[in-house]
């Protein structure tokens, strides 16, 4: 019985962390698509991006050098956002803005077709790209805290769960990270036209408010946050070009099962992937676990079709 009870309790925090970065990931692109409502299918490259980022900064620029070993990896991470969310910013202004805003009135399907087939092809450039400079060898950003665990116990007689330092800290820099998302999207000015632009483009543009230039710094946030959740995933998972194809649809997952539009919601989509996926392998073979994941996603959209935080829609 008590063996039982520890493998479910290590199953429940390992889900919970792991959750905590999944979460991040999908408020990337749950942001990108709440603001502007453009379903992006380079997502996920701009994530593998972001990994790449962070190994480059953390081995080639110095980083291991100033900061060692243990906490290097995770500064190389914080670098990565911002370095991610403007890249996302230029390719928003190159590219993702003639089909998107204020001139989709113009395109067939208020530009979602254009949108599909552009992101498509950006996350086959990103993907090919990366096979040409990074070639197809895995990497990974290991830390000495990836192969240690800190105790918590003895809980309930002799129960011991270990939990993973380095996705300890992983957990705790998504949730900052989510926590400072949510001051700026609340409290600043920049927040409120991101808010006014997602709610009535064509109201917050009488009152003044640049909706393209919100759009584009709702797809640098997207990105930059993003870029830093696979950065926090490169710490314990090794990672290729195409690594983003396995990330995409979780993410998507996500942001369907918290609400459409819904930030908060994305983020706790995303944390029920990572429980899902994790408990699952107390009765299934590791081999299915996204199995499971979409066993668990059809069942909630079958019963609550608008997600977690999302809004019926009343039909007249």
């Amino acid at each position: 019985m008590n063996q039982a009870l520890e493998t479910f309790l290590q199953a429940l925090s390992a889900g919970l962390l792991i959750g905590a970065v999944y979460g991040l990931m999908c408020v990337g692109l749950g942001l990108i698509f709440g603001v502007m409502r453009v379903i992006n299918f380079a997502q996920g490259d701009f994530m593998m991006l972001g990994m790449y980022a962070a190994f480059y900064f953390f081995t080639a620029l110095g980083v291991q050098a100033t900061f060692g070993n243990t906490f290097g990896p995770f500064i190389a991470i914080l670098l990565a956002g911002p370095v991610l969310a403007a890249f996302g910013y230029a390719v928003h202004l190159v590219l993702i803005s003639r089909v998107s805003g204020t001139r989709t009135s113009s395109l067939e399907g208020d530009g979602h077709y254009a949108q599909l087939i552009l992101t498509l092809g950006i996350a086959l450039i990103l993907q090919n790209g990366g096979l040409l400079v990074f070639g197809s060898v895995l990497a990974s950003i290991r830390t000495p805290l990836s192969s240690s665990a800190w105790e918590l116990g003895p809980l309930l007689g002799d129960i011991s769960v270990f939990v993973n330092k380095a996705r300890g800290i992983d957990a705790v820099v998504s949730l900052v990270t989510m926590l400072l998302l949510t001051l700026l999207i609340t409290r600043s000015k920049v927040g409120k036209s991101l808010r006014a632009a997602a709610d009535n483009p064509t109201a917050a543009t009488y009152m003044g408010i640049d909706v393209d230039r919100a759009h584009r710094i709702a797809f640098a946030l997207g990105t930059g946050i993003t870029a830093i959740a696979g950065g926090l995933l490169a710490t314990n998972y090794p990672f290729h070009p195409f690594v983003g194809v396995e990330y995409v649809i979780v993410m998507y997952a996500g942001v369907v099962l918290g609400g459409m539009g819904s930030i908060i919601g994305a983020f706790w989509g995303g944390m029920t992937i990572g429980l899902v996926q994790q408990m699952s392998t107390l009765i299934l073979p590791t081999q299915l676990q996204n199995a499971a994941i979409f066993v668990v996603f059809l069942l909630i959209i079958f019963f609550r079709p608008q997600g977690f935080f999302g809004r019926m829609v009343e039909r007249t």
